[in-house]
């Protein structure tokens, strides 16, 4: 019924996100300290930026830990951002290199193993 609206045709080809985003996932999981320093780089800038909206000291005190919770929030979701790249990219090569359905299989074959291997370093961490 909305295509009816449109003048043209979008092709969506669902492949190619699903290897993304599977690939975005493992980069995601196994490269932890990469995120973490993406996070913490985007919290502080942040935190920066809000800190140049107040004019009184007494405001900005009173509202610190509630924006400082949210500005962790976004952040974490904003560093997906790079990794969603990076997954784009890795699921390209791989589909250039050894075709469409290695590239989906071989993200999923990542994605386990870098889960696995997360949940091995934080059983290292305790």
């Amino acid at each position: 019924m909305s295509i009816e609206f449109l003048p043209f045709q979008c092709q969506i080809d669902t492949v190619i996100i699903a290897g993304a985003c599977l690939w975005s996932l493992a980069l995601y999981l196994g490269l932890a300290s990469v995120r973490e320093l993406i996070t913490g780089w985007l919290d502080r800038w942040f935190n920066f930026a809000e800190r140049s909206l107040y004019t009184s000291v007494q405001e900005f005190e009173r509202t610190r830990a509630a924006r400082e919770a949210q500005n962790a929030f976004y952040a974490s979701l904003l560093s997906i951002i790079p990794f969603l790249g990076a997954g784009a990219l890795c699921n390209w090569g791989l589909e250039a290199s050894l075709g469409r359905s290695w590239s989906v299989s071989v993200g999923i074959l990542a994605c386990v193993s870098c889960g696995l291997y997360e949940l091995g370093r934080r059983q290292g961490e305790l």
